[in-house]
């Protein structure tokens, strides 16, 4: 039986970007934005104007992070605030993991097939802007159709 696994292709991964941009743009938050594959390596990168140069590796690191955890990194902050579950997850990985908003993994059939990353802004706009990028692929990744 052959098993037929969805990714995401280099031009879905640079529309995210592009669609990322310009919710950026209209936030008036310079950012870095990575879209990564689900082997955790980046697809497409862009970091504007302005942008920090922090931003840079946390961008990529958010989606690493929600790669490798099928999970929201603001999701991941609850789980590993002191006395939770996943307290200290943040020192896993060698220091890569990021339990805080902007990073949000892309799904199908419930299985992380590539993640968006965000940094630049405040965790609410990092969110946000990784919340516009993620949901141009919502029609496109629903299942039976990919």
């Amino acid at each position: 039986m052959i098993c037929f696994i969805p990714t995401l292709s280099a031009a879905q991964a640079r529309e995210m970007i592009e669609t990322s941009k310009s919710k950026a743009t209209a936030l008036n938050v310079p950012c870095s934005i990575a879209v990564i594959g689900p082997d955790g390596y980046l697809l497409a990168f862009d970091r504007q104007d302005g942008a920090m140069a922090g931003s840079v590796e946390l961008a990529i690191n958010k989606a690493f992070t929600a790669q490798i955890f099928n999970n929201a990194t603001d999701r991941l902050s609850v789980l590993a605030q002191p006395g939770a579950e996943l307290f200290g997850i943040q020192h896993s990985h060698n220091g890569r993991v990021v339990v805080f908003g902007g990073g949000i993994p892309i799904q199908f059939q419930g299985q992380a097939i590539g993640a968006i990353g965000v940094s630049g802004g405040t965790v609410a706009e990092d969110v946000a802007i990784a919340e516009a990028g993620a949901g141009i692929l919502a029609d496109l990744l629903v299942p039976g159709r990919a």
